[in-house]
């Protein structure tokens, strides 16, 4: 897109997999360094397969295990926050779940991203210039049932986003939310499964259709969301064209979710 994103500094958390990958290839492609930050052990090899990327194991529930990823990463341009779990459960109807299903999605999905943004902001704040933009969800915005506490969560990063916003807004740095639909995610798979295993024999779909239901039902443009797709509206919003956009949820869903 030539966005004049060279030779700028990047970190995606979560960047090992799925959307958060898709994120650091978009980034690398317009020549910026990417710092992928994620739980997995091969986060080292994936960055070697992108160009101008490097890794580090991070555990975004840990101020400590951030601070020494920051120490390596140096002074960061910019922020994707795309780190994020499910309860692995089917939950709907909620009962379906326990409160002990809980703690883990809420701590790895909203303390998670608020340890980040503390992490990040004082040295964007120093420079006046940096963006944020969280990776939240469609289920955020609709009160999906699937997995109530992965919806509950993605709210939460909404709201604590335009927080964000509005705090930084004076120093320069612009935050913004990007909302997912339906992507074949490691996690998206994790959900068909945990609705899978609940149902009976003869009602069980297998991933590609049950995904394509779900689209069929719920998706004007009829077609899964890829990681590209998402990357594409990130890397666009981290930019200088997107310069007076800030504190917006942007919806990459196919139209699922439309408001008026």
């Amino acid at each position: 897109m030539n966005l004049a994103l060279a030779g700028q500094v990047v970190v995606v958390t979560g960047g090992a997999s799925g959307i958060g990958r898709g994120i650091a290839e978009g980034f690398a492609a317009e020549g910026a360094r990417v710092a992928i930050w994620d739980i997995a052990a091969n986060t080292a090899e994936v960055a070697a397969e992108i160009p101008g990327a490097f890794g580090c194991v991070v555990d975004v529930t840990q101020p400590n295990s951030i601070a020494a990823a920051l120490a390596a990463t140096g002074d960061a341009d910019h922020l994707v926050h795309s780190a994020a779990v499910g309860s692995r459960k089917f939950g709907f109807p909620f009962t379906n779940l326990t409160p002990e299903d809980w703690p883990r999605v809420l701590t790895v999905n909203i303390v998670g991203m608020v340890n980040v943004a503390h992490a990040l902001a004082p040295g964007m704040i120093a420079r006046k210039r940096g963006t944020m933009t969280f990776i939240a969800s469609i289920a955020g915005q609709i009160g999906s049932q699937t997995d109530p506490p992965y919806s509950a969560s993605k709210a939460a990063n909404i709201n604590f986003a335009q927080c964000l916003a509005k705090d930084l807004a004076p120093h320069g740095v612009r935050v913004n939310t990007v909302c997912p639909g339906m992507v074949k995610t490691p996690l998206n798979r994790g959900i068909w499964q945990a609705w899978h295993d609940r149902q009976a024999p003869e009602d069980r779909l297998d991933f590609e259709t049950w995904g394509h239901e779900k689209i069929r039902k719920s998706t004007p443009l009829g077609t899964w969301q890829t990681a590209a797709d998402i990357a594409n509206m990130t890397v666009f919003l981290a930019s200088n064209r997107a310069g007076q956009v800030t504190g917006q949820t942007i919806n990459v869903d196919g139209g699922f979710v439309m408001h008026w």
